[in-house]
């Protein structure tokens, strides 16, 4: 299939692309470089897939096309994608990530996720896949503490600007789905992890910070739980899904709207491990697959910021049968694996 990537170059959006490449679809890669983190790590791992040719032997050329393209570009994207490529699948990874940052430049949130996912959606109405996949978050469910988290729970109660950003692109796929006939599947994310990663994230930070002696903040005191997510197993359940676009549910009852159901061609999963993690157990893990101990400067719980995450992945299970296999300590092996070959350690 021909299939778009948007996000190509970012952390969930290469090995996305990786896969698919391997499972030789023609693949259009879309990102723009910014300079959120270091855009020569996103260079690094476009270089990577361009080396995929060789390793499968394709006969043809390089299955795949990149675009060096902002979200905000519409009329390029438009025309010089959809039109120009009709992709059957569009997965949609780009956009303005991180909690924190949410607290200092609100402005991205707005540009990328919502008038990007906007002109997304707008381009699929002109030129219809047969399924549009979109990244959510887990941070959406907030104030929430009722564990595992459900996807028929309320999420009324955003505690960050991103967070309501990723809301907002549930009810906008929604709105596009009832009016226009979009198939829309979206994913809530649960703490992603692995080789390649944003420098941005808790796991990559700490390696660094541990290997070069400096401190770490460790926030709530080292009182958190994380759902993290290897981001191979993020990737075989994209793959999973991809096949599996949804239909309006016939049973779905407007007296009592559940978040779960529509009435439209759209659903939504939680993907994560299943397993969440205590904080201190991470860094421990960590120290030991390092042969470090960690500085620690033990903080309060920052603004934006939630106790725990804990997904609750039996309906995505029931779908497509995704099951993450990879346990916290073998997925941080292979990350420091991977950061110690990358930095040359």
């Amino acid at each position: 299939m021909t299939i778009l990537v948007t996000g190509a170059a970012g952390f969930i959006g290469y090995h996305v692309c990786k896969a698919l490449l391997q499972a030789e679809h023609f693949v259009i890669g879309l990102d723009d470089f910014n300079d959120y983190y270091d855009p020569d790590l996103k260079k690094a791992r476009l270089r990577e897939l361009e080396k995929i040719d060789q390793v499968m032997g394709f006969t043809q050329e390089f299955p795949m096309i990149f675009e060096d393209v902002s979200l905000l570009d519409k009329q390029y994207i438009q025309k010089g994608i959809f039109k120009a490529y009709e992709p059957d699948i569009v997965i949609h990874l780009a956009a303005q990530a991180g909690v924190r940052y949410s607290l200092e430049n609100s402005q991205a949130y707005l540009d990328s996720n919502l008038q990007g996912f906007l002109n997304i959606l707008d381009c699929c109405r002109e030129v219809p896949p047969q399924h549009l996949i979109f990244a959510s978050s887990s941070s959406v469910y907030g104030l929430n503490q009722s564990m595992p988290f459900r996807t028929s729970d309320h999420t009324d109660h955003p505690v960050s600007l991103y967070a309501a950003s990723k809301k907002a692109n549930e009810m906008m796929a929604h709105t596009y789905a009832h009016l226009f006939g979009i198939p829309c599947t979206g994913l809530r994310f649960f703490t992603v992890y692995g080789p390649w990663g944003r420098p941005d994230m808790a796991y990559y930070k700490f390696t660094k910070m541990i290997l070069d002696d400096d401190t770490i903040d460790v926030y709530n005191k080292g009182d958190l739980m994380r759902d993290f997510t290897y981001v191979d197993d993020i990737v075989d359940g994209i793959q999973r899904l991809i096949s599996h676009a949804p239909v309006p549910n016939p049973t779905f009852d407007t007296q009592d709207p559940r978040p779960d159901r529509s009435s439209a061609a759209y659903r939504l999963f939680n993907i994560g491990n299943n397993t969440p993690v205590k904080l201190m157990t991470f860094i421990e893990t960590l120290e030991d697959l390092l042969g470090k101990k960690a500085k620690k400067n033990f903080l309060p719980m920052q603004p934006g910021d939630v106790y725990a995450t804990y997904a609750d992945i039996k309906p995505l299970q029931k779908l497509c049968g995704f099951e993450p296999k990879t346990d916290l300590r073998t997925g941080l092996e292979r990350f420091v694996e991977w950061y110690r070959g990358y930095y040359r350690l």
